[in-house]
């Protein structure tokens, strides 16, 4: 018998959220772990908000809401609301009932900007870390750093002296610029758009952009990632940076470190070997006749199988690089100021380990 092509429904359903959602859902894995570390995080919460006035968006809420929108690449927090109003899914993650109404984006992001200067995102990080089931997860003894840049929410017209001035040409609000003839350096340029960002390149025969850099401590068992810091953008801050994160987490223990040729310098093989830890640093010499450049790393290191193991296990950092600018819309920022986009960026890290966590978890021991 066919049936009808009804376009009402019922009135009333009275199937719950819980039930609509299949019991395999990876996210079940993932929202299981989340408000485990958000109720550890409560005490933080309450110290955010004051204990008068009208209620806003629960911190919670706000932060599954953030991770959704890195999971499934929603480009604008408009476009997050308009999903969680009739995505069942999604409004099952963030904790919102059938009638629930979802709020004004213009709210969202003053709520999110909140408890983004407030540093929320590294806590969070830090909470997945150390998650009884993640920890299992996770290389004690063997690391990887890098770092990458992160496009800035400013053109290049931004980018003018020091001291205001003008030289715009034409009408209309976007006015044309002419560079021809003009040095420009972070020395004598800032941009009006985002004082913080700064102009760099990556490598010779690269273009310069303004920018951020981010950077990620991994460890080498699954590639996750334990810890990432986003700076202002310039020659140092990838050693200087690497040095530091490695210092959270060697904790006096012998461990390995990992990176590409870039930092093969003595300076930074000398600091992390005082603070306890074996370089494993892909070798940077060369002889062309003309130029000659002899590598931090001898074979006192190379030696070892260890050494190459890391060698091949660093590579994978680029895959927590490549997911947070292509799924989490990091490959150029939409927030303005280093610590927002700091925030953001240790964020995304967060939601790179929980969405991986699923298979990791469900894989053979």
């Amino acid at each position: 018998m066919r049936g009808e092509d009804r376009s009402s429904g019922s009135l009333f359903s009275y199937v719950d959220l819980e039930s609509r959602v299949p019991a395999r859902h990876p996210l079940r894995v993932v929202r299981e772990i989340v408000n485990e570390v958000l109720a550890s995080l409560s005490g933080e919460f309450e110290r955010l908000y004051s204990h008068t006035g009208r209620p806003s968006i629960p911190p919670e809420k706000l932060l599954r809401a953030l991770l959704l929108q890195a999971f499934y690449s929603i480009r604008s927090e408009r476009q997050l609301m308009e999903q969680l109003d009739f995505n069942l899914l999604f409004r099952w993650f963030v904790g919102l009932a059938m009638d629930d109404p979802v709020w004004d984006a213009t709210v969202f992001c003053k709520n999110r900007d909140r408890l983004l200067e407030a540093e929320v995102s590294a806590k969070l990080l830090a909470g997945v870390v150390v998650h009884p089931k993640v920890r299992g997860l996770l290389s004690g003894d063997h690391f990887s750093v890098d770092g990458t840049l992160i496009e800035a929410w400013a053109s290049m017209k931004s980018f003018r002296p020091k001291g205001g001035g003008s030289d715009d040409t034409g009408p209309g609000r976007n006015r044309e610029r002419d560079f021809h003839g003009e040095t420009r350096s972070n020395e004598t340029h800032e941009s009006t758009t985002d004082p913080d960002a700064r102009l760099y390149r990556k490598g010779r025969g690269k273009e310069s952009k303004l920018c951020f850099m981010g950077h990620v401590l991994m460890e080498n068992r699954n590639g996750l990632a334990v810890d990432g810091e986003l700076t202002r953008a310039h020659g140092a801050a990838e050693p200087l940076t690497a040095i530091d994160l490695v210092g959270r987490h060697a904790g006096g223990r012998r461990v390995t470190v990992g990176a590409d040729k870039a930092y093969d310098t003595a300076d930074f093989v000398m600091e992390l070997r005082e603070l306890g830890t074996t370089p494993h640093v892909a070798q940077n010499a060369y002889d062309t006749g003309k130029a000659k450049r002899r590598s931090a790393i001898d074979g006192r290191t190379t030696r070892h199988s260890g050494y190459d193991a890391s060698q091949r296990v660093r590579k994978r950092i680029e895959e927590v690089f490549g997911w947070v600018k292509a799924s989490a819309g990091l490959g150029k920022t939409k927030l303005r100021g280093l610590e927002r986009v700091r925030s953001q960026f240790t964020l995304a890290l967060a939601a790179y380990n929980l969405i991986r966590l699923p298979k990791l978890l469900a894989a053979p021991t």
